[in-house]
């Protein structure tokens, strides 16, 4: 979100709870998360595209839920209602295409009505046709696999250059300048994760029922949009149902969690970035020092960017009423790599930790022949952070990243069951306990500053050679 769209978007809310703090609260949410998909759409190169992603979000979003909701309550007029309701909205924002003024709420200029007509009539038969399947279990599925495929499409540079070529020759345009950054899809990684808890658990049986409005208002709500955090419906949905908070605590609880997010992001993220590790810089430094200084200027802006969004987030959401989950608590003072990871992106965490590790986990401990103990924790917490890794990106460099957590966490793991089996330090002074704590703070915060290597940079022997000029091995 940009610094005005964060403004905005704070007065609509401001003014929601000055003067309409009860009044058809769900669809006030539903048409501001609606029109934000559109509005916070980057511009696209390829013609149309910014128009047709978001509108490829509600589509697979109405779609999610008509395969996932239960088949008694699919039909009502309120679902119908919301299903008019979504469809108006986007048809009044594609008749901004003739409106004698540059786009406003679109990136670019909408395409014509009929085609925008054409296409919801055929997201509408085909959510439809996918709820009354014979086969319950074959649309969910293959919603899932379709958005791995399309998020490892995006997250992967090659794969994403030729579905750039793919896109402009089906619109007519040159593929010269065929690139990555012409697949910006608004919030795709955060929404699939969204759509993929629903359907699995859906299929386990855990999903609690919920209205079109609410699930869509839930998938696209516009606060947690771009950066997350990754909410869990049943919870996300508890609040929507339950009453507003009174407006003054709203507003001083609310309006304080955004200030803070914004000096975070706007101010001290943004100044790092000027001295921070990057592709650039990492192959001008020579001295150990100055890479020791880009690098923990990295580790500091990315925390202070990301959890820069997080609080913006959350604050626009109790602006609404929504108490978004925490996803940052002070990762960088944790004594191990498990303590940061449970602190780090807690909610992306939590969610590999629930379709992940923990699924796995007990795949490898069941059955006549279980695997064991250390053999299990190095293959779930190797495969889960080489996911997490990928998820970034599927690159080399990403999943080295993921692997270097993976191989930090295991170490850590087996180090804690070493230590607890030998009862180590008995009668630990305090002072010796503060020095043990403060050196695995140092410790921690080193190994994780060393792993942001790979994430900056973009390939793994640059990474190689800025390791090298960190410890002075490389001219």
């Amino acid at each position: 979100m940009a610094l005005g769209q964060i403004f905005l978007g704070a007065a609509l809310a401001f003014l929601w709870i000055l003067f309409f703090p009860r009044r058809k609260r769900l669809y006030f949410l539903l048409a501001c998360s609606v029109i934000a998909v559109f509005w916070f759409q980057p511009g696209l190169p390829i013609r149309g595209l910014d128009f047709w992603l978001p509108f490829a979000t509600l589509a697979i979003t109405v779609m999610t839920w008509a395969v996932t909701a239960p088949a008694e309550t699919r039909l009502t007029r309120a679902n119908w209602a919301t299903g008019a309701f979504v469809a108006a909205l986007v048809l009044l924002l594609g008749a901004t295409r003739y409106l004698p003024i540059d786009p406003l709420l679109t990136a670019g200029r909408p395409p014509p009505l009929t085609w925008i007509v054409l296409a919801l009539a055929a997201a509408g038969l085909l959510a439809f046709f996918a709820s009354r399947g014979r086969n319950p279990a074959l649309a969910p599925g293959l919603i899932l696999a379709a958005l791995v495929a399309v998020l490892v499409v995006l997250k992967n540079p090659t794969l994403a250059v030729w579905a750039d070529i793919g896109l402009r020759r089906l619109a007519g345009q040159p593929i010269t300048h065929a690139s990555i950054a012409n697949l910006q899809w608004l919030g795709f990684s955060y929404i699939a994760f969204r759509l993929m808890h629903t359907i699995r658990d859906r299929q386990s049986g855990r999903l609690p029922p919920v209205d079109l409005a609410e699930y869509v208002t839930y998938v696209i709500f516009f606060p947690s949009l771009v950066a997350g955090p990754i909410d869990r419906l049943e919870r996300f949905i508890h609040d929507v149902r339950e009453p507003l908070p009174p407006a003054s605590d709203a507003v001083r609880d609310g309006g304080w969690r955004m200030a803070m997010g914004l000096f975070k992001k706007f101010v001290v993220a943004d100044g790092l970035a000027l001295i921070a590790l990057n592709a650039t810089n990492a192959l001008q430094v020579r001295a150990a020092v100055w890479a020791w200084a880009l690098l923990y200027a990295y580790a500091l802006r990315i925390y202070f960017d990301f959890s820069g969004y997080t609080d913006i987030a959350i604050g626009l959401g109790q602006l609404l009423g929504v108490r978004l989950p925490e996803n940052f608590n002070a990762p960088y003072l944790q004594p191990n790599l498990t303590q940061f990871w449970n602190r780090w992106h807690m909610t992306l965490t939590q969610w590999f930790r629930a379709y992940v590790f923990n699924p796995l986990t007990r795949r490898l401990r069941s059955g006549a022949r279980p695997v064991p103990i250390a053999a299990t924790v190095f293959v779930t917490q190797g495969v889960t952070m080489l996911l997490i890794g990928m998820w970034h990106g599927v690159t080399w460099n990403f999943a080295l990243w993921g692997a270097w957590h993976g191989l930090g966490l295991f170490a850590h793991n087996r180090w804690s069951e070493y230590a607890r089996r030998r009862h180590a330090a008995p009668g630990q002074s305090r002072a010796m306990h503060g020095l043990m704590q403060a050196l695995g703070v140092l410790l921690t915060f080193n190994y994780v500053a060393l792993g942001w290597v790979f994430f900056a940079l973009p390939s793994p022997a640059q990474s190689l050679g800025f390791m090298l000029k960190l410890v002075g091995a490389s001219r």
